[in-house]
């Protein structure tokens, strides 16, 4: 049998075999959401199986055993694989004795069948990519690793040298493990230097919550223990239970907070926080600085702000403007805090006098009635009549600052800083988070090279997309990610794309290594664009790619990534990649040394790891100890971490007496550190928020610098807001989950869930085909330099022209329920071929650059009937 083809006759399918006692483990964690589950792969050839009594099988336990134990393993927790050519059993299953995370084996339906998506030749997955790829008359054709290396790198190389680094772009995940991101950076922010260069679901590099970050609190400050810990907890533009589910159901149903959720859809997770005494407030989309600054008003006025708290952690102005007061402003963050940040008593007379943070206009603006906003206040802030205070937190995520960024995240910090939270067990603010942190930047982004400018506030990280739109970019590799359905107006930017590549007159029509170089500089001479992919599957942009160069992923390489709560763990090699199939950084690398460039001459995962250590030093990631440790006692910094399997260890780590130490929480004033001596790792974010003094700083949120733009996007006429997000059964961009049956049963098509009063007006039923539509798509295609630089940011790029209209037209299923209150919609965010972000105005954030995703808008009608509607079930989940 030769390797990676096929498995005929060896695929049991009657039961799932139990590991025999010899059966290897390897430590992994999920590869799905922020959580990060351990796991233990256990791996055993072919023709060998084990029993039912504990001696017989590597589980150590008796069968029949409990469920959810990691130690009964299901269908889907089973697969085939090549392990060094030749075929064996996995078993994908929860760790049952892990007592982090996802304590005795708890997990999610994602991560529950995770095993699924290994390649397996004879299951759906045998359409992974396993070769090189190039387009020779219109038709993706095989060819050879160093002639796509070669292509690569002399185009690229020719793009820069004759039209500079702003013409060579790179769009990437931001979290696909520590080796992968650290490659990549160190080729685009290091040695080519360009600022075209955008995370996965952005248009450009910024942080995802700006304010969060001004303010000077960590995202990722929190462990999962707080939110057990909380008495009330504050959850925004998320619902953990879809997305985050063992964070929902192992910390926040088994502690004690009264939960609050914001958002404009009830989910599940609004539903049992009703059910046990919390509070949903279901809110218009995008006004939530609105109610912020209301809930902030409310408690000022009653006077329940956490005063000991304040004076202790929020600075003075002499404070703000310690530091920054000394030769020029050249960040982001010293403008914007020099412009809008205050002192408490300062912040209290801007929130005091601010017309928008009235009661009267909060339940306007918001839809949440005046009363539900005042029992929220008092949840959260209002102390007990023996004096003690509510232990609240704050989570939020994308529902939140992916319709108005700067100013949801700093109104939200705000609000959380009033309550006393951030610096103690249970009373925290951080994100609840979207897919693991795996980010480890080689430097620091070019910030002096972007064009972009918002005003007197200084250079920020460039808009990737309306960079491209621009006609600015000749080179684009895409790198493991959705770049065009993920992004703002998205039909709009596939259309650009596709004029510009495959409908360019520069074609390649010859499988001469020589002829498609020529043909691809000739392209990017005459101002088309050469597009280069790298993925682990065919995705929707593939059909514009020049080439294509297939990754190795999750399990097929010994990877690293930390996750919600900075642990950090080795995601293990248990398999023989696919074909050819290549991990990222030996990708990079290669073309990287062929560009002329020097410092990649890595032989393996573990050299990118412990290189990249020194870049993680002083940060939130810092892992640097940990390879210090691991050279000291003689091991690879790899083997080191599988030591600590599935419990990894905190970051940022520390060496204190020769031992690594983790750390539980930042900006953790209960926390008892050593002193500096003898200790390697600062210790200055373990205790104090971020910023200048150490302590945080309050900013205004005005409601003006968004309402123009709110009020010109509000639905009209028979128009619905369209927002997206995720549920809980599917993953991302259905990567892996187009290729899991049962999922696709469930979910056979983008669906859009729309109110009974709005369906009926329309007669459309549970089941129908649908169109939604928007004629009026909003999309900026300049202001590069600021011209949007007053407080009414919309009104000005208005009169400056750079705003263009345009369509957005995608399908779903139906699906009719009260889950969505008149006037508003859901559907899934990012469906290959129906994504949402077509009807979503490309117009970011002007202070952060962030996108406007939850804020779409169309018209709705029937077109016809889909299969499912006769087989699916439509009960309502919301109602459970």
């Amino acid at each position: 049998m030769s390797a990676n083809t096929s498995f005929a006759n060896v695929v049991p399918v009657d039961k799932v075999p139990l590991p025999p006692p010899d059966a290897k483990v390897f430590p992994t964690a999920c590869d799905y959401c922020i959580v990060g589950c351990g796991y233990k792969v256990y791996r055993w050839p072919v023709g060998q199986e084990g029993g039912p009594k504990a001696n017989e099988n590597a589980f150590g336990v008796n069968y029949p055993t409990a469920i959810l134990s990691g130690k009964w393993p299901t269908p889907n927790q089973h697969n085939i694989v090549f392990a060094d050519g030749k075929p064996h059993h996995i078993i994908v299953i929860p760790d049952g004795d892990i007592r982090v995370v996802n304590k005795g084996g708890n997990h999610s339906v994602r991560g529950g069948n995770i095993c699924q998506k290994v390649y397996n030749p004879n299951k759906a997955t045998a359409d992974r990519l396993k070769t090189p790829l190039l387009r020779v008359r219109n038709t993706l054709q095989p060819i050879s690793w160093d002639d796509a290396l070669r292509i690569t790198a002399e185009v690229g190389r020719h793009v820069i040298d004759n039209y500079g680094e702003l013409a060579w772009g790179m769009k990437t995940y931001s979290y696909q493990f520590f080796e992968n991101t650290y490659a990549i950076t160190k080729l685009a922010l290091v040695a080519v230097e360009t600022p075209c260069w955008a995370h996965h679901d952005k248009p450009s590099a910024m942080a995802d919550a700006t304010g969060l970050e001004d303010i000077g609190i960590d995202s990722f400050g929190p462990s999962y223990e707080d939110y057990a810990l909380a008495e009330v907890l504050l959850i925004s533009g998320t619902d953990p239970y879809e997305t985050k589910t063992v964070l929902f159901t192992e910390w926040i149903m088994k502690g004690k907070a009264k939960v609050i959720m914001v958002l404009p859809r009830k989910s599940t997770g609004v539903a049992y926080a009703e059910r046990t005494g919390g509070l949903f407030l279901q809110i218009i989309p995008g006004t939530d600085t609105v109610l912020h600054n209301a809930l902030c008003r409310v408690i000022l006025e009653k006077g329940w702000e956490d005063r000991e708290f304040i004076k202790k952690w929020i600075a003075s102005d002499e404070e703000i403007n310690w530091g920054m007061g000394r030769g020029p402003r050249n960040t982001p963050w010293q403008w914007r805090t020099t412009r809008w940040g205050r002192s408490f008593g300062k912040f209290k007379e801007w929130v005091l006098n601010d017309p928008h943070s009235t009661l009267d206009y909060a339940e306007k603006t918001t839809g949440i009635p005046r009363e539900k906003i005042l029992r929220a206040a008092e949840m959260i802030a209002k102390p007990r009549e023996d004096g003690a205070r509510p232990k609240a937190s704050f989570m939020l995520e994308k529902g939140s600052y992916w319709s108005n960024n700067y100013l949801n995240t700093i109104s939200f910090a705000n609000l959380g800083l009033l309550c006393g939270a951030g610096t103690r067990p249970g009373q925290v603010i951080g994100r609840g988070g979207g897919h693991q942190r795996g980010m480890i930047q080689a430097g620091p982004y070019p910030i002096t090279k972007s064009p972009e400018k918002f005003g007197l506030i200084g250079r920020k990280q460039m808009d990737l997309d309306r960079w491209v739109l621009a006609g600015n970019i000749r080179f684009m590799w895409v790198i493991g990610t959705q770049w065009l359905n993920a992004m703002m107006a998205s039909q709009f930017l596939m259309d650009y794309i596709r004029k510009h590549t495959i409908e360019s007159p520069h074609q390649i029509n010859s499988f001469s290594t020589d002829q498609a170089i020529e043909v691809l500089k000739a392209r990017a001479d005459s101002g088309g664009m050469v597009l280069v992919e790298q993925d682990i599957y065919p995705r929707d942009i593939s059909q514009f790619a020049d080439l294509i160069l297939p990754a190795a992923t999750w399990g097929e390489v010994d990877f690293t990534r930390a996750q919600g709560e900075r642990r950090l763990r080795i995601y293990s090699k248990f398999y023989d990649p696919p074909g050819e199939a290549k991990p990222d950084w030996w990708i990079v690398g290669h073309v990287a040394k062929r560009m002329g460039y020097e410092g990649f001459d890595w032989r393996e995962s573990n050299d990118v790891f412990e290189e990249a250590a020194r870049f993680s030093r002083n940060g939130t990631l810092d892992y640097a100890a940990l390879v210090e440790k691991a050279k000291g006692t003689g091991k690879k910094a790899h083997e080191l971490l599988r030591e600590l399997g599935t419990t990894g260890i905190q970051c940022p780590i520390r060496l204190e007496d020769g031992k690594l130490v983790g750390t539980k929480r930042l900006h953790d004033e209960t926390a008892k550190y050593p002193t500096p001596k003898g200790v390697t790792s600062p210790l200055q974010t373990l205790t104090k928020f971020g910023k200048t003094s150490g302590k945080a700083i309050l900013h205004i949120a005005d409601w003006n610098f968004f309402k123009d733009f709110h009020e010109r996007i509000t639905p009209r006429g028979d128009e619905l807001w369209v927002t997206n997000g995720r549920v809980n059964e599917i993953w991302q961009s259905l990567f892996d989950d187009l290729r899991k049956p049962y999922i696709m049963q469930r979910y056979p098509m983008n669906f859009i869930e729309i109110n009974p009063k709005d369906a009926g007006a329309r007669k459309i039923e549970n089941g129908d085909y649908v169109s939604v539509e928007n004629d009026d798509v909003l999309v900026q295609t300049g202001g590069f330099y600021g011209v949007a630089s007053g407080d009414l940011f919309f009104t000005n790029l208005l009169k400056s022209g750079y705003i263009e209209r345009t369509k957005g037209a995608v399908t779903a299923m139906a699906i009719v329920t009260d889950a969505v209150p008149p006037g508003v919609t859901f559907m899934y965010f990012l469906w290959p071929g129906s994504p949402a972000n077509s009807l979503v105005h490309s117009v970011p954030d002007p202070i952060s650059n962030a996108p406007r995703y939850k804020l779409g808008k169309g018209r709705i009608r029937k077109i016809g009937e889909t299969p499912a509607k006769k087989v699916l079930t439509f009960a309502p989940k919301h109602n459970v």
